[in-house]
């Protein structure tokens, strides 16, 4: 059996890390090891990870980027698997991420994405942000849409293998769109797959902005992404929402 890593980037997360390492002691097969690594949070998530059993790692740098960069320096597993605190992940993670890179084309995979709340599931952004992983390539790098480039977000637990992560120096210090950046790179080494299986993740920040809110910020700061405006810049249309 492949070693699955699983690695959580995590900071004030006491709201949703419990729930969801505890989805993912259900996992069958198991993960290899799961590392939460944490940027200084200043609630209960340190605690509520050792209390569930998990490796925790207090990051040198605060910063989703780095965080997983950390994680990954620590992982043990062959493949690794970069999760939210507030993503559920399905029982038969491991067995997806398994047979999703059998196939040595493949380089990188990720989920759908469904946004759910506890009272409601937002199926039109859910929908749009599905679609975004073919259109964006499509429209600003054609050239790598068809040799396989799709791009993966925050939210749908991308994986690949510790190898090609390094070969392709991991993930860029930057504040946002690390995983599209990076699949950037991967998809020099095989294609991008979006599995059809879903994941769950908050929809937090959607129920703060409103739906049509979410939506244009998420058109506007990916247009410009697309346009090669940086990162750095588009932090600022992208607010913090614990």
């Amino acid at each position: 059996m492949t070693r699955v890593s699983i690695i959580i980037p995590t900071l004030n997360e006491a709201s949703c890390l419990g729930r969801t390492l505890r989805h993912l002691r259900l996992l069958e097969p198991p993960a290899w090891e799961v590392l939460v690594v944490d940027g200084g949070s200043e609630d209960e998530t340190k605690a509520i990870a050792v209390k569930e059993g998990v490796h925790v790692l207090d990051s040198n740098q605060r910063g989703r980027a780095e965080q997983m960069n950390q994680g990954a320096e620590v992982a043990t597993g062959e493949i690794l698997c970069f999760l939210h605190a507030d993503t559920l992940a399905p029982d038969d993670l491991v067995a997806v991420i398994e047979r999703t890179l059998v196939d040595q084309t493949v380089a990188a995979g990720g989920f759908i994405s469904l946004m759910t709340g506890s009272q409601t599931t937002r199926w039109g952004v859910s929908l749009h942000n599905y679609i975004k992983t073919y259109y964006a390539p499509l429209i600003f790098r054609p050239h790598l849409f068809f040799k396989g480039l799709r791009l993966l977000f925050g939210d749908q637990v991308m994986f690949c293998r510790r190898t090609d992560f390094w070969h392709c120096g991991g993930f860029d210090a930057i504040p946002i769109l690390e995983e599209a950046a990076l699949c950037l790179k991967l998809v020099r080494r095989g294609r991008i797959c979006l599995v059809n299986r879903i994941v769950q993740s908050s929809d937090r920040r959607v129920a703060q902005w409103g739906a049509m809110k979410a939506t244009g910020i998420y058109l506007y700061i990916g247009f410009l992404w697309g346009l090669g405006v940086p990162a750095s810049y588009l932090q600022q249309f992208y607010e913090d929402v614990r």
